[in-house]
């Protein structure tokens, strides 16, 4: 009703004159009065005149002008809320356009999710639609929820939406709605045609029904959006009974205000991101989160891979620690051990181990979910995981049987998956947890010291442990040898001695693996003031955790270990011993034992403080508690490869901001903590932001291989998060195919030749060699270990190559008369046994090799005790590791060859001169490419090359290391293990061989020249081949090789060789020997009968009696007709009879 509600009787109230017909005639109207009164006001001037009937009026034209009523107090209410939503449109914009200007990119936006519906039981978690795909949708609205606050808050836009259409409408048409009022009102006898209102009316009719349907139509399509939507399933709770004070700490985590946002996103996405500082407990929650929700259960298991075996096993302790849960649950595995059982529901697991069950089960039955932990470190195995199971992933989400992957990292490049549209097509969502618990203060150095940085770290920690308040210290330095001098250093300034045992015994331990340079350092504090050398010559003559080079002590000029020296100097006129305050020092490394590892999770010995001085072993994954102080030296030891020449070499290089920071995180972990950086601000500036990803510098053969073997061809096209250069991959596919492990690509000029060789297909001893978990150099050894029973002493040798550093470090200053008499005997006691293990005679020119295969076979008859590699020099942990990978080597060997038999003999008896010579030709062909020649007087350009070596990729010469039992030998040719940069190019596992084993060997990197003259080509009757003598040279190089026995080359002159030795009666028949000249000689040509026998040779490419053999069992009258050309005709009959003549 409203403004239109009419008022009371507004007919009778309307002022209308009555209309006349225009042809209705005047009257007059007369008045009759009686006795001639006069009515009152009327005389003379205003004389009554009526007419008799109404005077007609004419119509007007013209519209009357309506007159605007004033608006109501409702009217006016709404015009000022229109109003004011007029403003706050016009306010609206212009903030947009401010924020515009501030705002986040898109890339960043898409990282973020809300959190403003949490605890009302809705999802946190949502997945932000692309601009690709907003653009494209814009036909209908995107509904998030059809629940709840959601569905309310839509309606409710809607109706201030319609509402403002409305009103809007309604105050432009204010004046037209008023006039149309007024004129109804003024003229209601105008008539209308009923037509048009019929019309109208009709129109109504259909917008009011079109409305309805289309109402009906939005309620049933939401509806059947609400069908279509996949049925709620009950949420899936595993209790877990933790105790109080494992609860109480879990609470604490920041991880585990993230679980809801990070289960939805589990369960929304294949796979996710999560990016988490150091400190917030991922590791250790995320797998407990996903056992919660059911992720473990129908049989399926949660894998989780780890970058280092200790982290694999403290983890999964740790784990079952918290859920309290057996070991036979949440199990780990790595390369020699493990506890898993088919219980086990979480499984922790180094990298290498999931690749080769990826060999076994490409689809990964077995998993529901797999969780690639510390991805930041980038190692080589963790790229190929991550490539491997982005297509896995997908793959079994078709088949239905849906498996989910998380990559964790603390500081990751996102931009290497989320951009990375060849590894994820669609990008998965990152989630960030916040950072550590605890805030960690930063503190740099004013100076950064280039040289002596372990003598600054020492004189910080004291400081810390004298002047700062209770607190574990932990110390970041590069190896194992610097780890081991400031642990002597920190013992003696504050020694422990509370008649503890155990200390002592620790001491003893640690010191027994120092420094070797103190011991030529010592010898020049005599004579020698202190040099001083900078940083560019310590990196080029790094230290390695496992010491393989020994630097080269003896003869060398060179000065190695000043700088670490200085140090030593200042720590004995400053630092004296202070018993007051102990100091509880222990070390940390990778090759460091198991029991002496677990050490640092204990709590310290009353009244002491706990300091650690470790590697970057502990930078990541590993949670020392207690730690209060990290003291951050800048640096890291890495290994880099020359693509160009194979040499490996350490060096000491400054790290990454994203390490760095993660080191300060382990102060933060269970109070405020503080960092004390060795460097300045600026130099850290300098630091590049991420680590370099280590398949970027490491030959990837063997990747190659797995990857081939996993019948991956073209590994170019791989999808690596970063991939390796094709140099690289092209190297790698040359080096497999001289190993016969790939077949060799068709030559089809420069280019196609390159294109082809990133697409080899592997062979058959290929997959064998895949299957073995060594490189493919030694995989290839084992392969041809069968030939004289070598193949028990090949496993040893191959075992012994890949466990790095059997032998201890005896080279270090004693610091007694007594320890100094002992550490002398132990050094005379092991020289003795290397040159007893070396052997004699042939025994010797097996050379490093021998004495690896002699000292392992003497630890496994003494039955591999500590004491007898104490006695002997030999390092305890490397030879249960040997001992460890013989036998699984010994397996893969069964495995792939059944018929050997082959088993690990503790009483493996040392092999014979023959097999010797035999192991020798087997290193030979493994380590083709590693061969290196005796620098030849002619040759001898600088007096520093004599007793080098030249090898076919190096400019500089290279040398055996004086601890080599070849050193005073010096063969012409011998093969490596590997090349150490240190002092000097010193060659590793150096073995002697002869300079005719080369072509025979090693055909695919020789030159051959034409077959000799003299003596001329023979038929062999033994193998049924034609043989020859070639001369040949040694690739590049062009070392002259000497003229060997071998198979006459491919071509036509073979078949006519053979064809001649046919005849000649070699191969089978009587002699024709007088036709050898007309079959051979340039007269004879190639005459019809000599045709008649050439051709079916060539075309059945017959060269060999074997393959004539294979002939005759399918064609017996193949070659009669032509062989009876060459008889004469009463001979045929009888030779018809007689044919095949086998």
């Amino acid at each position: 009703m409203g403004k239109l509600r009419k008022k009371h009787n507004w007919k009778g109230r309307q002022q209308t004159d009555a209309q006349q017909p225009a042809n209705e005639e005047k009257t007059d109207i007369v008045v009759e009065l009686k006795d001639a009164d006069r009515l009152k006001g009327v005389d003379e001037s205003n004389a009554l005149v009526l007419p008799a009937n109404k005077t007609k009026k004419q119509k007007s034209s013209l519209t009357p002008v309506s007159s605007k009523k004033p608006l109501t107090k409702k009217q006016r209410k709404e015009l000022q809320k229109v109003l004011e939503r007029k403003e706050k449109k016009v306010q609206r914009a212009d903030i947009l356009t401010k924020l515009a200007a501030v705002q986040l990119p898109e890339s960043e936006l898409k990282l973020l999710y809300t959190t403003s519906k949490l605890g009302t039981g809705d999802k946190l978690y949502q997945t932000k639609q692309s601009s690709d795909e907003a653009k494209d949708g814009d036909s209908g609205p995107n509904i998030s929820s059809l629940s709840g606050a959601n569905r309310k808050r839509k309606w409710k836009e809607e109706e201030e939406d319609e509402e403002e259409q409305k009103a809007e409408g309604s105050s432009d048409l204010d004046t037209s709605s008023d006039e149309e009022e007024d004129e109804n009102v003024t003229n209601p006898t105008e008539t209308r045609d009923p037509k048009e209102t019929d019309a109208k009316e009709e129109v109504t009719e259909e917008q009011k029904a079109t409305e309805q349907k289309e109402q009906k139509e939005k309620k049933t399509s939401e509806q059947e959006k609400v069908q279509n939507k996949a049925p709620s399933q009950p949420a899936v709770f595993i209790p877990v009974d933790r105790s109080p004070e494992i609860q109480e700490a879990r609470l604490k985590l920041p991880v585990l205000a993230e679980e809801q946002v990070i289960m939805e996103a589990v369960r929304e996405n294949p796979g996710i991101v999560i990016c988490g500082e150091t400190g917030s407990g991922k590791t250790t929650q995320v797998p407990q989160f996903l056992y919660e929700a059911g992720y473990a259960s129908d049989g399926q298991i949660i894998g989780i891979t780890e970058p280092r075996r200790v982290a694999a096993v403290s983890m999964s302790h740790r784990v079952a620690k918290e859920m309290n849960l057996p070991p036979q649950v949440v199990s780990y595995q790595i390369r020699y051990e493990g506890n898993v059982t088919s219980d086990t529901k979480i499984k922790f697991m180094t990298d290498g181990v999931l690749l080769k069950e990826i060999q076994k089960d490409f689809l990964l039955r077995r998993y529901r979910v797999i969780i690639i932990d510390e991805a930041h470190e980038r190692s080589v195995y963790t790229d190929i995981l991550i490539g491997l199971l982005s297509r896995i992933v997908p793959l079994r989400n078709k088949k239905g049987m849906p498996m989910k992957l998380l990559i964790m990292s603390a500081t990751l490049r996102v931009e290497d998956f989320t951009d990375n549209q060849r590894l994820f097509r669609t990008p998965p969502p990152v989630i960030k947890v916040d950072s550590r618990q605890f805030p960690v203060t930063i503190h740099f150095n004013k100076r950064t010291p280039m040289e002596d940085y372990t003598g600054e770290a020492f004189h910080k920690t004291c400081k810390i442990h004298r002047m700062l308040p209770p607190g574990g210290i932990l110390v970041f330095l590069t190896g194992q040898a610097e780890v081991h001098n400031l642990c002597r250093r920190l013992r003696n300034a504050f020694p422990f001695r509370k008649n503890n045992t155990t200390a002592a015994e620790d001491e003893d331990a640690d010191t027994s693996e120092a420094m070797r340079k103190f011991k030529k350092a010592k010898q020049k504090k005599k004579a020698v003031s202190l040099p001083r050398i900078d940083l560019d010559n310590y990196s080029a003559l790094p230290v390695d955790e496992g010491d393989e080079d020994r630097e080269a002590g003896i003869g060398d000029e060179e000065d190695g270990g000043s700088d670490l020296d200085i140090g030593d100097d200042l720590a004995d006129s400053e630092e004296k011993a202070d018993p007051s305050i102990p100091l509880y020092v222990l070390p940390l490394y990778s090759l460091l034992a198991p029991e002496q590892q677990a050490k640092v999770f204990r709590p310290p010995p009353p009244g002491t403080r706990l300091c650690v001085v470790a590697t970057n072993v502990a930078e990541t994954s590993l949670t020392i508690p207690g730690i209060k102080y990290v003291v951050d030296c800048g640096r890291v030891k890495k290994r880099f490869y020359d693509r160009v020449t194979g040499v490996s070499s350490f060096k000491v290089t400054w790290t990454s901001q994203a390490s760095a920071n993660q080191r300060a995180g382990r102060a933060g972990r269970t109070e405020p903590g503080h960092c004390y950086r060795l460097y300045s601000s600026a130099v850290f500036g300098d630091f590049s932001l991420f680590s370099e990803a280590e398949i970027t510098r490491r030959p990837v053969e063997d990747l190659v291989l797995q990857m081939k073997d996993l019948n991956i061809d073209k590994v170019v096209n791989f999808p690596f998060p970063t991939p390796p250069s094709t140099e690289a991959l092209v190297a790698a596919e040359q080096l497999l195919v001289s190993l016969g492990a790939l077949e060799e690509p068709p030559r089809t000029g420069r280019n196609g030749y390159a294109q082809a060789s990133l697409s080899c297909p592997i062979t058959p001893l290929g997959r064998a060699m895949a299957s073995f978990p060594v490189t493919p150099r030694y995989a290839k050894m084992l392969a041809l270990g069968k030939q004289q029973d070598c193949l028990p002493y090949v496993i040893a040798v191959v075992a012994a190559m890949t466990v790095r550093e059997i032998f201890e470090d005896l080279d270090r200053p004693a610091r007694s008369e007594e320890e100094s008499t002992k550490l002398t005997q132990r050094r005379a006691r092991m020289t003795q046994m290397r040159r007893l293990w070396a052997g004699q005679g042939a025994a010797l020119q097996l050379g490093d090799l021998m004495v690896l295969l002699g000292a392992v076979g003497a630890c496994e008859f003494a039955g591999c005790t500590p004491k007898f590699c104490e006695d002997n020099g030999l390092r305890y942990k490397a030879m249960v590791e040997i001992r460890k990978l013989r036998g699984q080597l010994t397996n893969a060997v069964n495995a792939v060859c059944p018929e050997v038999g082959v088993f690990v003999d503790p009483k493996m008896t040392p092999p014979t001169e023959h097999q010797v010579v035999c192991l020798r030709q087997i290193v030979l062909a493994g380590l083709g490419d590693h061969l290196a020649r005796r620098v030849q007087a002619e040759d001898l350009l600088d007096p520093k090359w004599k007793n080098g070596y030249k090898t076919p990729l190096m400019d500089d010469p290279v040398f055996i290391h004086p601890n080599s039992a070849l050193f005073k030998t010096l063969p012409e040719f011998v093969v490596y293990q590997e090349v150490m940069e240190t002092t000097k190019m010193y060659m590793r596992g150096v073995s002697a061989v002869e300079a005719e084993w080369i072509p025979q060997l090693l055909p695919q990197y020789c030159h051959f020249s034409s077959p000799e003259e003299s003596p001329l080509p023979w038929f062999c009757s033994s193998s049924g081949t034609i043989r020859c003598h070639r001369k040949s040279t040694f690739f590049r190089v062009g070392w002259q090789l000497p003229a060997v026995e071998m198979a006459y080359p491919d071509g036509v002159e073979r078949f006519k060789l053979f064809a001649s030795f046919l005849l000649e009666g070699q191969v089978w028949f009587q002699n024709l020997k007088d036709l050898f000249l007309a079959l051979l000689g340039g007269g004879a040509g190639l005459q019809p009968r000599t045709e008649a026998l050439l051709v079916p040779l060539v075309s059945k490419r017959i060269d060999n009696r074997e393959a004539l053999l294979s002939v005759w069992k399918t064609e017996d009258k193949f070659l009669l007709s032509a062989f009876c050309q060459w008889l004469p005709e009463s001979m045929h009959q009888d030779v018809a009879k007689s044919w095949p003549p086998i």
